[in-house]
Order: C-alpha cells, then sequence, then structure tokens
C-alpha cells in the first residue's frame, strides 16, 4: 500500500510519481514544479525550494513528505516536530538518480514499474552515449549554475555533459555535493581553462551569454569568439530526477553536436 498522501517538496518525486501512474498519492507540490504540466493545475503548490507553507501542508494531513538535501533540513525538521514522516534524498549523480527513482518506485509499492522505468532512462543515456562516441572531437564545456558568484556545474550535470560528448572543465569541483564548495574564488579561472562551450542555467533566472561574453578576459576564450554560449532551462537540468535524464542530456547533446558538425572536414 505504501503512503497514501504525499507532499512532495521538489519536483523530481512529483515527476517520478506520475511517470510511474501513481500521481494520486499527490497532495501537495512544489511551486516550482513544470513537469509534468498537469501537474501544477492539478495539485496544490505548498513550498519553495527553501521555504514552505508548513500550516497549508498540515492541513492536507500528509503521511509522507519528500524532499531533497540539506537545503531542505529546516523545511524537513519542522515537519518531523509536527509528526509527519519526511524522506529528504540526498543524491547527487546519474546512479543516484536511476536508484532515487527505484526507491521512491517501491516505497509506494510500485516496484517493479521503477524499476523498468529505470531501465528505459539508462537505455536512453546509453544511446545518447552512443551518439557522442562517434564525435571526431570533444569539447570542452563550462557549466554555470549561478553567475555571481559563478558557480559550476553539480556531479549529475559533469556527467551529463560527458555523456553528451564534452568534457566538464571542472571536474574536480563538480564531486563536491554543496553550492558553496563550488563557487570559484577567482572567476577568471573558467576562461583560463578555455572551455569550447559554456552551458548556462542559471537558477530561476533568464541566462544572458552577452553578460559572460563581457567579462574581463573572456574575449579571447574559444566559446565566446566562436558563439557557442547557450542556456539549458534550469527544470531540465537541475532537478535531479528524470528530466535531467531525459530532455536534459537531449539538449546538452544536440548543441555539443552541432558545436562538432560546424568544425567537421
Amino acid at each position: 500500500m505504501g503512503p497514501r498522501r504525499i507532499v512532495c517538496l521538489t519536483e523530481e518525486p512529483t515527476e517520478t510519481l506520475y511517470a510511474l501512474g501513481e500521481q494520486d498519492r499527490i497532495v501537495g507540490i512544489s511551486g516550482f514544479t513544470v513537469r509534468p504540466p498537469r501537474a501544477r493545475k492539478e495539485k496544490p503548490k505548498v513550498s519553495a525550494f527553501t521555504s514552505a507553507k508548513i500550516d497549508e501542508i498540515l492541513k492536507l494531513r500528509p503521511d509522507l513528505a519528500i524532499g531533497f538535501s540539506d537545503i531542505q533540513a529546516d523545511i524537513a525538521a519542522e515537519l518531523v516536530r509536527n509528526g509527519v514522516e519526511v524522506w529528504i534524498s540526498n543524491h547527487r549523480s546519474v546512479e543516484g538518480i536511476l536508484d532515487y527513482v527505484r526507491r521512491l518506485g517501491a516505497l509506494v509499492g510500485a516496484g517493479p514499474r521503477a524499476d523498468a522505468y529505470a531501465d528505459e532512462l539508462r537505455r536512453g543515456l546509453d544511446a545518447v552515449a552512443a551518439e557522442s562516441a562517434r564525435l571526431p572531437r570533444r569539447p570542452k564545456v563550462y557549466f554555470e549554475e549561478w553567475d555571481e558568484p559563478p558557480i559550476t556545474g553539480i556531479r549529475w550535470v559533469a556527467e551529463l555533459v560527458r555523456i553528451a560528448g564534452g568534457d566538464d572543465v571542472f571536474p574536480e569541483l563538480a564531486a563536491e555535493p554543496l553550492a558553496k564548495q563550488r563557487i570559484l574564488a577567482d572567476g577568471a579561472e573558467a576562461a583560463r581553462r578555455a572551455p569550447d562551450i559554456v552551458l548556462g542555467s542559471w537558477c530561476g533566472k533568464r541566462f544572458r551569454p552577452e553578460k559572460v561574453a563581457a567579462r574581463p578576459g573572456w574575449a579571447a576564450v574559444p566559446a565566446v569568439r566562436d558563439g557557442e554560449l547557450h542556456e539549458i532551462k534550469s527544470p531540465l537540468i537541475l532537478q535531479p530526477g528524470p528530466a535531467a535524464l531525459t530532455d536534459g542530456v537531449r539538449a546538452i547533446a544536440d548543441i555539443v553536436q552541432a558545436w562538432a558538425a560546424r568544425r567537421a572536414p
């Protein structure tokens, strides 16, 4: 049977439960939810990412709240103090996302469907990786999660860049789980690493390629010189759920393949 009244404090449990056909269990969602679009019409929005309407959540009488990461620790603590069972997942890798899908499915009694869905997601990643293996050259990619201060991409993003055919220019920072640990102490270091492609996904606001191009020392960067500054919409890549493993990696792969095609002999 499993929990019957679930509040999803972030988007990825909502997207996963809908994909598994278990959306009737959801009684509240994050206001940032955009996938699937119908969720915004069908479910009350009761949380942001760092805040939540605790009183509204309690009125929904949830038997489980699902959130993500240390950033939602205060929300989780408040719900626990009010007698709500809470699951805060903390996965940061592609394998972690696939495992999350399986665990969430098992939690609601949909284990076999979740396993099949995770296998489908993995096949999609394998197909993208097979495409990228045929590229004659791999571009160096700088992924920027925020601009002031500049924050580089988290681990699952770096892994998806690699699957899509690129090489993340800050692999040592991608391993750091917290955003504050991925802040560039020297913003010019990204320029010095000479990325061929810049991918911007400024969480909650529009990416401004002209602002990146105007940074001191960036004029000679290959990505700026060649006009390879692209936005990846935040909901596609910054949520550690199915979106990143499908539309997110596809968006990166399309950019990488177009870059490679323009350099074909």
